[in-house]
């Protein structure tokens, strides 16, 4: 009985088209800048909603990552 241990493995990385990342790239830092407003300056007079509901709900994050806010 005769085993051959020879196999053949393609382990060369995909190739991703630079077109193809950048639309992506531009949603995903669109959403960070947007979680980064509401996290470190929707309170005062910058705020987009009345009341204090955003503030309260990342309030832990803006502590979290330094930003003061009282």
């Amino acid at each position: 009985m005769t085993f051959n241990a020879t196999t053949h493995t393609d382990t060369s990385l995909p190739v991703i088209p630079l077109g193809e990342i950048v639309p992506w790239a531009v949603f995903v830092g669109l959403l960070l800048m947007l979680a980064l407003y509401f996290v470190g300056a929707e309170q005062g007079a910058t705020s987009m909603f009345s009341g204090m509901y955003v503030h309260e709900f990342v309030h832990d994050g803006r502590h979290l990552l330094g930003f003061p806010c009282h």
